[in-house]
């Protein structure tokens, strides 16, 4: 069963990797590893994905990188041009503005998907999509931070209102990490 349920994984994987060949030249491909953390790799054309005896070998010209593939979550697949942020770059404590007055509150963004905030629903899940934190907050409300000019906003939409609408508020969003993750 172990067996059959690596070569459905290496199949995927392979499927994904050859649907992106069609793509791009040069694309990413990002191992998420099961405890959380990442690693990516560029992946120019000719490189290639070999499977053997639980282990993924990531190999571009000379260089291999040997992955169990029993330490994998998922892989990501993206093309450098289209690509933003990643998740690294939101892990960690952010001060959002209230959107009143010079009010502000403290948000910590876990590797693992979950949020936790000083203000309100303290409980939130969030995710990176297309290069922008997207914070679910149990609440209803929903916070974006985007990049805006060379500094971070956080976008605020209570519960009902489209992300692509009119926020509710937007305030100053600055990361308090000494240094990317």
């Amino acid at each position: 069963m172990a067996q059959s349920r690596l070569v459905s994984i290496a199949v995927f994987i392979l499927s994904a990797a050859l649907m992106c060949s069609a793509q791009e030249a040069t694309r990413t491909l990002t191992i998420v590893y099961r405890d959380g953390h990442q690693k990516s790799f560029t992946i120019p054309n000719g490189s290639r994905i070999d499977f053997n005896a639980g282990n993924m070998m990531v190999s571009s010209g000379r260089n291999v990188e040997t992955i169990r593939v029993s330490d994998v979550a998922r892989i990501d697949f993206g093309n450098l041009r289209s690509m933003g942020f990643g998740m690294n770059h939101f892990v960690g404590k952010w001060e959002f503005g209230t959107g009143v007055g010079n009010q502000t509150f403290f948000v910590t963004l876990d590797r693992n998907g979950h949020a936790h905030k000083t203000l309100g629903s303290t409980n939130g899940k969030w995710s990176v999509v297309d290069g922008e934190a997207v914070i679910k907050w149990d609440d209803g409300w929903t916070d974006v931070i985007r990049k805006v000019g060379d500094k971070h906003k956080k976008f605020a939409y209570e519960e009902g209102r489209p992300l692509d609408g009119e926020p509710s508020n937007v305030t100053d969003a600055k990361t308090l990490n000494s240094e990317p993750i």
